[in-house]
């Protein structure tokens, strides 16, 4: 099909006229929010604890409101530690301290549900932030409760499609959002209502934009060279679905259910007629019992069904690939009551779980064959507490069993049906001592084996939305790594200082290398890149704070974040690819009885630190405002709000971006949003 041959030309363009004008690139940030946001950490904090020794971040209320964007990505990019893959403003993946896909874990309410965002930069991310009601991130190692998979850390969406307490009448919130540099126009919605033995939730939304605007920009064009745009072709999208839930709930527990659906049809902006037709269908039961009253104080358990599938068409309606996957996660889990222990006390949990996907992609971007991944794992985690110090130590060991089903008949591109199977072990080990008050320092020491993923051991094929050719290593070995975090903490009243470094020693690290040879194919020749285990390291420094400067019947506060990191491929001396740069951000939140303003300047160094293939990204500083206004009415409460991005319109690229879409698809220009939600 024409549609699809066409597109490693056009990404050969892109990376020539990028190698060659570095200077046409210059960013694009998001409105910030003061650090961490009321109540108390759930993701990794199985026992409640006001404090963990893992980096973490929470967004909730109108923080959430203020910086939620159409992905998850483009939500959470410029947190600390916190960026996006960005393959444009649709498929735009979480990446943490650099790593992304496999590596991330994404949750929803803890459960693991299958989509193939992991498998290409171009599949989005089935989870819209519009109903999302928090959402929380662990950085860093997250395995002992997450899977092994969870090197780079944790993005667990949380909402209550399966109601956990009682609800008292009737509630809701709305949300209408109109505007941007993609004319976006949205609606989300969720209604619940119960009374002492029922509860009942429901939730819907939609997002639809035009192609994203931004900044003149030069745009390479098979045939043509080098063209002039402001808008990112192909990037609108069409965004909706919702769920319906309902749990019998008690005051030591609930049992219930959930049924929920998205539903996305989006442009991939490396091709300028290809579609992707995207939906996850996903079944949920969860339910917990509290105060046993014996040793075992609490049982908890989820059962997680997903049934995932999208279609990649091209501009005569015929569909390209397909791309399927199905299967489920369970995950058990007992609490023990706490035990008097060396004149401290203990409290615990431990469980299991099990995951099984069954995955197929049929069709011209066919890179991996057909295969089935069958996880089992148990995992313990114990926290003592004496006075001022708090330990944790924890550990989990799985099996995993992937197959290949080889080639389909008639071909020969994967060879015959192959099976791996690994025992992937982790450890850790954290502390938290407060210091002379306000001060309050963590650690989090981490060992973590990861199983390859089913396209690191058995991808061997033309990658058309990288234009690359892409190989796996069916001998590959586990991942293995040490990591080590510090945090150091001092909090005051509404001020607030965090300072904290991790570094990390991957004997065995999965990278995706380019060998520097040509491979012949159908579409012409495309550069090889290999799956390859090489010793790494990756180290960083990540800074937040806020300041109160002014604290009467007006508040000003002023904040600030700045992250750093490297990552070196050990073997050959070479940076790892698509690392972010230096970023720094300083702003200032005030409000005034119900108004509210915001304002920030976000500047990220030049990355110039990348690999041979690659060029650098330069530096940009830009400005983002934002206002909103509180609104108070008989039974419920609004807020209205404007946000302004990129205030000066300035012309960014992401240096996370793989190289050979950056130039295609520029970070947004200049938007003017406008929303209103109320809650009742």
């Amino acid at each position: 099909m024409s549609s699809t041959r066409s597109r490693p030309h056009r990404l050969r363009a892109a990376v020539t006229a990028f190698a060659f004008s570095p200077s046409l690139l210059s960013a694009q940030g998001t409105i910030a929010t003061a650090p961490g946001a009321a109540g108390v950490m759930i993701t990794g904090n199985p026992l409640r604890s006001a404090a963990t020794a893992a980096p973490s971040n929470m967004l909730s209320g109108n923080s959430l409101v203020l910086r939620r964007g159409s992905t998850m990505g483009e939500t959470l990019d410029g947190l600390p530690g916190l960026s996006s893959s960005y393959f444009g403003p649709n498929a735009n993946r979480p990446m943490i301290r650099g790593q992304d896909g496999g590596r991330v874990r994404m949750l929803s309410n803890s459960g693991v549900p299958l989509d193939a965002s992991a498998l290409s930069y171009d599949h989005a991310v089935p989870i819209d932030p519009l109903v999302v009601e928090r959402i929380e991130v662990l950085r860093g190692p997250s395995a002992l409760l997450y899977g092994g998979g969870a090197i780079g850390g944790v993005v667990n969406a949380i909402d209550n499609r399966i109601p956990k307490a009682a609800i008292d009448g009737s509630t809701g919130a709305a949300e209408l959002r109109y505007g941007g540099p993609a004319t976006e126009r949205g609606a989300g919605a969720i209604v619940e209502t119960g009374g002492k033995a029922l509860a009942f939730h429901a939730d819907g939304f939609w997002r639809k934009t035009d192609d994203m605007k931004v900044p003149w920009y030069q745009r390479p064009t098979d045939g043509v060279g080098l063209v002039s745009s402001n808008t990112i072709i192909n990037s609108a999208s069409n965004n909706y679905g919702g769920a319906v839930g309902a749990s019998m709930v008690w005051d030591k527990g609930y049992l219930g259910a959930s049924l929920d659906t998205f539903h996305s049809d989006y442009g991939t902006v490396a091709e300028e007629d290809v579609t992707i037709d995207m939906y996850l269908n996903k079944l949920t039961v969860a339910g917990e019992v509290r105060d046993l009253g014996g040793f075992i104080s609490a049982l908890s358990g989820q059962w997680l069904a997903s049934n995932y599938q999208h279609q990649e068409i091209g501009g005569s309606g015929e569909v390209a690939t397909t791309f399927k996957n199905k299967g489920s996660d369970l995950r058990l889990q007992a609490e023990h009551r706490k035990i008097d222990l060396a004149g401290g006390s203990l409290a615990g949990v431990f469980g299991l779980q099990t995951e099984n996907a069954d995955f197929s992609a049929l069709g011209e971007e066919a890179f991996v064959p057909s295969t089935t991944t069958r996880q089992f794992a148990v995992f313990a985690l114990e926290e003592w507490t004496l006075g001022d110090l708090k330990l944790s130590l924890g550990g989990r060991i799985g099996h995993s069993k992937i197959d290949s089903e080889g080639d389909a008949p008639g071909k020969t591109q994967f060879g015959p049906a192959q099976s791996r199977s690994f025992t992937p072990l982790s450890a850790a080990v954290g502390g938290i001592y407060d210091l002379a008050a306000p001060w309050q320092l963590s650690a989090n020491l981490a060992y973590t084996e990861r199983a390859p993923s089913f396209y690191e051991l058995y991808a061997n094929g033309l990658h058309l939305a990288t234009g690359a050719y892409e190989v796996g290593d069916p001998n590959q070995e586990m991942e293995r790594g040490i990591n080590l975090d510090l945090m150091l903490q001092w909090k005051q009243g509404h001020n607030l200082f965090k300072a904290g470094a991790f570094y990390s020693d991957f004997s065995n690290y999965i990278a995706l290398l380019a060998t520097g040879q040509l491979v012949d194919t159908d579409e012409g020749p495309v550069p090889e890149f290999n799956f390859t285990g090489v010793p790494a390291k990756l180290y960083g420094m990540e800074f937040e704070g806020t300041w109160r400067v002014l604290d009467s019947s007006n508040i000003l506060d002023l904040v600030g974040k700045l992250d750093v990191m490297r990552a070196t491929n050990e073997a050959g001396d070479q940076p790892l690819p698509r690392i972010p740069p230096l970023r720094l951000t300083v702003g200032a939140n005030s409000s005034m009885g119900p108004w509210a303003a915001r304002a920030e300047v976000v500047y990220a160094a030049e990355q110039d630190r990348v690999p041979t293939y690659d060029v650098p990204t330069p530096a940009y500083t830009i400005v983002n405002l934002a206002a909103s206004y509180k609104l108070g009415f008989s039974g419920g409460e609004g807020l209205l709000f404007l946000r302004i991005n990129n205030v000066t319109n300035e012309l960014a690229y992401n240096a996370t971006t793989i190289g050979t879409v950056r130039p295609l698809a520029p970070l947004p220009g200049r938007g003017v949003m406008a929303g209103l939600r109320i809650s009742f």
